[in-house]
């Protein structure tokens, strides 16, 4: 027998025809060049590999590399990657750095041109992707699709450059991901009319079917923050061509435990129909996107899993064109980091750049955070005045939140949240969507400084300091991500995380939650490198409520 020839036996299940039978799988080559029915095969079952339709590789804070080392234990063989946190820190060569560094791994990367860099002018970002650079990155082979459009109100009011990107786009062939959190009407209509094939934003089924019904595919999303699996799971059933499943943002030590495997098992429980279940997995980002991921058919890649059963659903090897990249609870995949990348160009700040004078006639606008939502609310509190400052009134649990911009030196902007929970200290971050400027929350000054000026120290990380002690996490690459593997990030995240948890915060995710409190187009208040931001208007707005 030729050595490059590899069997492998089981109960194989077809997506494709919605069929499972007994038999014999032969791969040459990385190619299945037969499928043979056979009664005296081993217990597991065999399928296509899963796929990720929608994730930033950079939230895991792990590289590409090392990122698909504990994917593939997983049963991932494949993402569809939106490099916008990089792109909006450097462009072009962030893009370049993410798909150079995911080739020195056979895991399946599908990297998109980033359509809003930045996301909105509200904002600061390192870098900016107009029309001429989107089709320069469009025009390649390894660049896939058009990355989720963010400025939702941008293709509704007829932005110009925005709509030329999305007309790109479609000149080269490629799918425009969307992202469009609560649109409806008139609106919806003509945001789907522009060319947008899905959505990952749906938080109730009532929005996704209206988003259907105008032709947008919906993932349903389960990530370390935004979790939306209970509340849209039935379109599995309901929509099966129509639904892909994602995470779009895990943190590490949610990774050790699983990915998109764990949703699989969530829509098994639910006694959903398997082949729909595997197929919002497989067949559905496959086809479309048109991506070179096996479906398990003769002359397919072979891109593939075994697992024990169909309802414990636990993943004992995995392989890629071929290769096996996981066996026995090991990842066989090798990272390689040897580069460092990164943008920081500011200085460390001062005490009274994050002091707020009183207005004795005024309330103050306050963000509201929504534990397990992106989604905030906005609501008027009277403040808590020391000095003729507004200070973090943790009685009421109304702490103060700043932004730094990292890339230049620039006023400091300051504003409030609700819902932290944090009694003792400060926490800060260089991870906030889009632009990935410095955000912190804090009790007092002294620490949200301390913390912000750790973090421009160490040109990026994630911390939780008080009056006694600090813990940090490095991320030495373009601030948001580490060169160690998913084990040792895990671990001093998970240290940082619970350091805070012993220090009030309430939130299941407080980094994650945090990062996403200056992603100005998610309703209905954010604070960003220029301020307050009122989503809903599309405007900055006072701290103050005129």
């Amino acid at each position: 027998m030729t050595k490059n020839i590899i069997k492998i036996s089981g109960n194989i299940v077809d997506v494709v025809q919605k069929n499972i039978f007994k038999g014999e799988i032969i791969i040459k080559n990385g190619k299945i060049i037969d499928i043979i029915k056979k009664d005296n095969v081993n217990e597991g079952y065999i399928l296509p590999g899963l796929i990720n339709s929608h994730v930033h590789i950079e939230s895991s804070m792990l590289t590409p590399c090392e990122f698909a080392k504990i994917a593939v234990k997983h049963g991932t063989v494949a993402t569809v990657s939106d490099p916008h946190e990089i792109a909006n820190v450097l462009g072009v060569a962030g893009v370049d750095f993410m798909i150079e560094n995911s080739k020195k791994t056979p895991f399946k990367f599908f990297f998109g041109a980033p359509s809003c860099v930045p996301a909105t002018e509200f904002e600061t970002s390192g870098s900016r992707l107009d029309s001429k650079e989107i089709e320069e990155l469009l025009k390649r082979d390894d660049v896939h699709f058009l990355s989720e459009v963010l400025n939702y109100p941008g293709v509704i009011n007829n932005d110009e450059d925005l709509l030329k990107k999305i007309e790109i786009a479609k000149k080269y062939n490629k799918k425009i991901d969307g992202h469009a959190p609560l649109l409806n009407g008139e609106e919806l209509m003509i945001y789907a009319k522009a060319g947008i094939s899905t959505d990952h934003e749906c938080i109730n089924i009532e929005e996704a079917i209206e988003k259907i019904k105008h032709g947008i595919k919906i993932q349903i999303r389960e990530g370390s923050a935004a979790k939306n699996f209970q509340a849209l799971y039935k379109l599995i059933d309901e929509y099966p061509d129509s639904v892909m499943l994602c995470t779009d943002d895990s943190h590490p030590t949610d990774l050790i435990d699983g990915h998109i495997n764990l949703i699989v098992k969530n829509a098994i429980n639910k006694k959903l129909d398997i082949f729909n279940i595997l197929r919002a997995v497989t067949y559905n980002p496959v086809k479309h996107y048109n991506i070179p991921v096996g479906l398990l058919q003769k002359n397919d890649n072979a891109d593939l899993i075994v697992i024990d059963n169909l309802k414990d659903f636990n993943i004992l090897k995995t392989y890629i064109n071929g290769v096996l990249v996981y066996e026995n609870d090991k990842s066989l995949i090798v990272a390689e980091n040897n580069i460092e990348i990164n943008n920081f160009s500011c200085n460390p700040i001062e005490k009274q750049s994050i002091s707020v004078k009183s207005n004795s006639l005024k309330n103050i606008k306050v963000i509201e955070v929504l534990d397990g939502e992106l989604f905030t609310n906005k609501i008027i509190f009277k403040p808590k005045i020391k000095n003729n400052e507004i200070v973090s009134d943790i009685e009421n649990d109304i702490l103060k939140i700043v932004v730094v911009n990292r890339y230049k030196n620039e006023p400091t902007k300051v504003g409030f949240i609700k819902n932290f929970g944090l009694k003792h200290g400060a926490i800060a971050e260089s991870i906030s969507h889009d632009s990935h400027n410095i955000i912190a929350v804090g009790v007092d000054d002294e620490n949200i400084v301390k913390a912000i000026n750790k973090i421009i120290e160490n040109k990026g990380g994630i911390i939780y300091c008080n009056d006694k002690e600090e813990y940090i996490l490095k991320l030495e690459i373009a601030g948001l991500m580490s060169k160690d593997d998913v084990y040792t990030v895990a671990e001093q995240y998970k240290l940082i995380e619970e350091k805070a948890k012993e220090n009030g915060i309430l939130l299941k995710a407080p980094f994650m939650t945090l990062s996403f409190m200056s992603l100005l187009v998610i309703p209905q208040i954010k604070i960003g490198d220029k301020g307050l931001f009122d989503v809903n208007k599309f405007q900055i707005t006072s701290v103050y409520n005129e």
